[in-house]
């Protein structure tokens, strides 16, 4: 999955932002508890989603970085 083939709205799973953003889940979640990537939406007791716009604008964000 690349980030032309994000939905422009919606939810992402863990799954498949890790497909756009090639980390592990460990990296990931230290990200979002540092604040570098965007915090999630709990969409259920044991359900966690993020928009797609904000992995949207965090692509962008990392791309400009490099």
């Amino acid at each position: 999955m690349q980030a032309t083939y994000l939905p422009a709205t919606g939810f992402l799973r863990l799954p498949q932002v890790l497909k756009v953003i090639p980390i592990g889940k460990s990296s990931w979640w230290a990200g979002v508890a540092e604040g570098r990537y965007p915090k999630p939406v709990k969409l259920g007791p044991r359900t966690t989603a993020w928009k797609s716009e904000d992995i949207r604008d965090l692509i962008e964000r990392l791309g400009s970085e490099q």
